[in-house]
């Protein structure tokens, strides 16, 4: 099934990712050929994740000790008025740390946090940004991650230098463990020394074992600092991006919007087909009845065949506004609900399609004006574009959701991309808390699952 206003059926280029010219390609191709665990030690990520942590230690440091101290100072001075812009100050310094923090994650993790609400502020000036500063929840986050950044870093530094450190030095043992006995006086690395007992790695036997140890150290090294920045990454996604209720609001913003712009869509649709249908029509209509009702006295047979004329047009002007009015809100959805409603829609549809609707009960008028129209308009689909010679409609509720799922045997490649139709109804959908989920490969067949909440 193909998507609304031309959208058509995707294909691939049949370019991949390596284009197969040049030497790279292949090298990179056998680079993949190794297991994940012997390449690790010299991946980019592995080096950027230690990078990240040797730098966390100086910056929790500089953060700590900044958020401490104007924390402190500020609390101290509230006895005063200078307390409160100390403080205001402080957490504001904190707010341009997170956002530096969020930089280097992005840069050395690759982690993507989108950046925290901004001020909300009522009125301009100090005092209101004093205010605003002190009552939002992103800078406390931010002095929070400062305080508890230092002894994590602190641990992960350690961990992960000693790891590092000690793989690759037993790993190279063999390569500089003659040091010892040129210039220590000693066989080789002391592994165990008291006053009567010495044992050192001196032997062909132990150096190996050493290097095996070594390498055991160096491939375990990058995933123990990968589940070091792992915590990490928790940090600065839970502290120093958006709240939950922030991006809630947002989401809930933008879905406004969806349902302003589809709703001011629609009245113009409304519009559009009034004034050049119906409208039109009925003018037309007018004028043919004054020019009969002026031949009527002259040439009866004329105006009786324009009166003809006249009933023809009233009918088909009465049959495009009951097409515009089901457009708008079918009366048998309100009447008789989704199941006579959608076995009508089905019965336009170009090809045969079965109808399926097992609901208990029926759910808000706006949920079921919802299910109905995308329901139509992906019958609408399947009849311009799918080539399809059947397709089928289930309807039914799952817990909380109600659930849509319209399926067809056409020539698939539906894609929600593009400014679609389909991306009309992800919108729709969407305003509501809704989801479309489509699955359309090349040569079919196309399944559209919507899921809509089960509002009573």
């Amino acid at each position: 099934m193909a998507t609304d206003h031309g959208q058509g059926y995707g294909h691939d280029s049949g370019f991949g990712h390596d284009s197969g010219f040049g030497f790279p390609g292949d090298a990179g191709e056998r680079r993949r050929r190794l297991p994940a665990g012997l390449r690790a030690p010299f991946e980019a990520r592995s080096r950027r994740e230690f990078g990240y942590v040797l730098l966390s230690l100086p910056v929790s440091i500089v953060l700590f000790t900044y958020a401490v101290t104007m924390l402190s100072l500020g609390v101290g001075l509230l006895v005063t008025f200078l307390g409160i812009p100390v403080l205001a100050a402080g957490l504001a310094g904190c707010r341009g740390f997170g956002a530096l923090e969020r930089a280097r994650a992005r840069a050395l993790l690759g982690l993507e946090v989108a950046d925290p609400e901004p001020l909300r502020m009522r009125k301009s000036g100090l005092m209101a940004w004093m205010g605003a500063v002190l009552k939002s929840g992103t800078s406390w986050r931010n002095l929070l991650y400062a305080v508890l950044q230092l002894p994590w870093a602190a641990f992960s530094f350690g961990v992960a230098v000693a790891f590092w450190t000690y793989g690759w030095a037993l790993l190279t043992y063999p390569l500089w463990f003659w040091l010892f006995p040129l210039y220590g006086g000693q066989g080789g690395l002391q592994l165990y020394g008291d006053d009567q007992h010495q044992v050192y790695l001196d032997n062909a036997f132990e150096i190996t074992v050493t290097a095996l140890v070594g390498l055991l150290f160096t491939l375990a090294s990058p995933w123990i600092v990968r589940a070091l920045t792992t915590v990490d990454r928790l940090l600065v996604h839970g502290l120093l991006g958006p709240s939950r209720l922030s991006a809630r609001v947002v989401e809930l913003e933008s879905d406004r919007g969806v349902v302003v712009d589809t709703a001011a869509a629609d009245l113009r649709r409304i519009e559009r087909d009034l004034h050049d249908g119906a409208q039109a029509r009925l003018v037309a209509l007018a004028m043919d009845l004054g020019l009969a009702r002026e031949k009527l006295a002259e040439d009866p047979q004329a105006a009786a065949r324009m009166v003809d004329e006249a009933h023809g047009e009233v009918k088909t002007a009465l049959q495009e506004l009951r097409d515009l009015a089901r457009g708008i809100h079918p009366a048998v959805l309100t009447d008789r609900g989704l199941d006579a409603a959608l076995s009508a829609v089905a019965s336009r549809c170009t090809v045969p399609v079965q109808v399926e609707v097992d609901l208990a009960e029926r759910p808000a008028a706006a949920i079921e004006g919802i299910a109905y129209f995308t329901v139509s308009e992906l019958l609408q689909n399947i009849s311009k574009h799918a080539r399809a010679t059947s397709a089928a409609v289930d309807v039914w509720r799952a817990e909380d959701r109600l659930m849509l799922q319209v399926v067809d045997d056409g020539v698939g490649g539906a894609d929600v991309s593009g400014g679609s139709g389909l991306a009309g109804l992800t919108g729709r959908l969407g305003a509501v808390d809704g989801v479309l989920v489509v699955d359309s490969p090349v040569g079919g067949p196309t399944r559209v699952t919507a899921e809509l909440p089960w509002r009573r």
